[in-house]
């Protein structure tokens, strides 16, 4: 008997350890494991709802992060806030990001992000608060970072005189990126010769003129159809030792596709192939341009569909202007074809609530079936690849990278448009709009 009542005991201590411990994990669910940086922004990118995406960042491995990181998960976060009209919430999000003892890396990624939500003047007010707390002294590294969001929010008046203002104050010795923000904003409001005397000034500090800044003034005298101006700027810049890339031959490309000379968008496409640049999607786009222009639909037809053979998917200026030319010429078989592909990829990459407008463009032209079911999606042209291997992996990348287009290359969008882009007051802070 005493031994039956000692078994009995201990199986009675065993069943309440079990029970405490049940009880504890009922009431104490495990925590849903933390992201990385690389599936974060995955799911970020994809994710246009606000809230869900602060709950994907907030559950971001905090070990994971670097600067470049950090900037696109906050970037997008931080976009899809302001997009949703809750501009205090991203200006809130942003500054809890600024740490108290900051490094100059994390800054400039926090200072790119306020770009992304469209508060410039935010950025400013961050970077003087941040600014002291600074190793001294001051790299040229977040001042790149902050003049670039004034240039991607198109607040480039404002660009010239903090550059002078911030560098004097802050004893910062700005870098040919630096000159390169600067060169970028007085381009976008036509002030050529201020752009001359930047090149100038460059010299004489003995900071060599780069690629990105010949490329940029080139652009602008294009654009301003100063032809000869932006053939002498490029023998300069061959005579000064700068190589050009893909960007300075698709500026090229961009002036003879507009006019309708696909056998001179043709040799250039030749002098880049010789140099060892290849050429993109843009370069495309403007050769299928010049061949639209030209009268040559067939000739552009065959380019359009040759294109995933080249390496190069179609983007979405290919698929608006194929429709506009397809269109204009009367073709409107082949135009809905390419609006059907359009509203494929759109509803294969955004979510059901965004989507009423162009599920009702979908009715109107015809593209349901008569059950409801919308049309088979087609392969998606070009999906994003997130990747750690995109980060920026030097200081100037991650100064520039998300503003590369602003500031390097050719806007597709705007490249007809011969006029400054309309800037917002200096007096207050104007949200963007989406893109």
């Amino acid at each position: 008997m005493a031994a039956l009542a000692s078994l009995l005991r201990r199986r009675s201590r065993r069943d309440d350890v079990l029970l405490r411990t049940l009880c504890a994990t009922t009431a104490t669910p495990a925590a849903a494991p933390a992201l990385s940086a690389s599936a974060a922004k995955t799911r970020l990118r994809r994710e246009y709802d606000a809230d869900r995406s602060i709950s994907l960042l907030e559950a971001i491995d905090t070990t994971s992060l670097s600067a470049g990181s950090t900037r696109h998960a906050l970037s997008l976060a931080a976009r899809r806030l302001s997009r949703a009209g809750r501009h205090a919430d991203a200006e809130k999000l942003l500054s809890s990001h600024i740490q108290a003892s900051p490094t100059e890396p994390h800054l400039s990624a926090v200072l790119c992000s306020y770009a992304s939500a469209g508060l410039p003047e935010k950025a400013l007010d961050a970077f003087r608060s941040a600014a002291p707390s600074l190793p001294s002294p001051i790299s040229s590294m977040p001042f790149n970072a902050l003049l670039s969001g004034f240039v991607r929010c198109r607040r480039h008046r404002r660009v010239p005189v903090l550059f002078e203002e911030l560098s004097k104050e802050f004893s910062i010795t700005p870098n040919a990126a630096s000159y390169a923000i600067l060169v970028k904003a007085h381009c976008m409001v036509r002030h050529d010769a201020k752009a001359h005397e930047v090149l100038a000034r460059m010299r004489e500090e003995g900071i060599p003129p780069t690629t990105t800044i010949y490329t940029t003034m080139i652009d602008s005298m294009y654009k301003q159809k100063k032809n000869e101006e932006a053939k002498a700027l490029w023998e300069q810049m061959l005579e000064s030792g700068c190589k050009p890339d893909q960007a300075s031959y698709n500026v090229r490309a961009m002036n003879h596709g507009l006019n309708g000379k696909p056998d001179d968008v043709l040799q250039v496409m030749k002098e880049m192939e010789a140099d060892g640049v290849e050429p993109d999607t843009i370069t495309y786009n403007f050769l299928m341009t010049a061949y639209c222009k030209a009268g040559k639909m067939e000739d552009a037809k065959a380019l359009y569909r040759s294109l995933g053979d080249k390496g190069c998917p179609a983007n979405a200026a290919t698929y608006k202007h194929m429709m506009a030319y397809l269109s204009a010429h009367g073709d409107f078989d082949a135009a809905g074809a390419e609006a059907k592909q359009v509203i494929s990829e759109v509803k294969k990459k955004f979510p059901d609530n965004m989507l009423s407008g162009w599920k009702e463009l979908e009715k109107e032209l015809g593209f349901c079936s008569d059950n409801g079911d919308a049309i088979p999606q087609a392969e998606c042209a070009a999906e994003e690849a997130v990747s750690e291997a995109e980060e920026p992996a030097t200081a100037e990348a991650l100064e520039l990278e998300d503003s590369a287009a602003e500031e390097t290359g050719v806007s597709e969008e705007s490249a007809a448009d011969g006029t400054p882009a309309p800037e917002t007051s200096s007096d207050e802070e104007v949200p963007r709009g989406p893109a």
